[in-house]
């Protein structure tokens, strides 16, 4: 993913989560609401990364998250993030210094915000 579009993904999400949903995250992470953007951009970035690393079978039709179950079927994706929140959580966490099981809150949250965007971009791509 290019700079360019990590940094329109991670916009997206923000427009998706909405600013109750920062707000709520910037409590969470006891920070104010630009704090909370910036814990969400690493969190999605590292993320999508996860994201990334899936591969679309080639028997399937259609491209993107869709092929893979999708949001609505807890599909691949689905699974991968959750396996890979764990992991971002600790990387987040090391990388901003907040406690780990703080940001597992917040990656856990993010999480089906991530694959309703993914899903909502691999729509538009149809």
């Amino acid at each position: 993913m290019s700079e360019d579009s990590a940094t329109a993904f991670q916009g997206d999400v923000l427009d998706e989560l909405g600013d109750a949903k920062v707000q709520e995250i910037a409590g969470l992470l006891g920070t104010d609401e630009a704090g909370a953007r910036e814990v969400v951009g690493t969190t999605v970035s590292a993320l999508s990364g996860e994201a990334a690393t899936v591969e679309t079978p080639q028997e399937a039709p259609l491209q993107g998250v869709a092929t893979l179950g999708g949001f609505a079927t807890g599909g691949l994706m689905a699974g991968v993030l959750a396996k890979a929140a764990k992991p971002v959580a600790n990387a987040v966490a090391k990388k901003t210094g907040l406690p780990p099981a703080t940001v597992t809150r917040v990656v856990e949250m993010l999480v089906p915000v991530v694959l309703t965007v993914l899903t909502k971009r691999a729509a538009k791509k149809r």
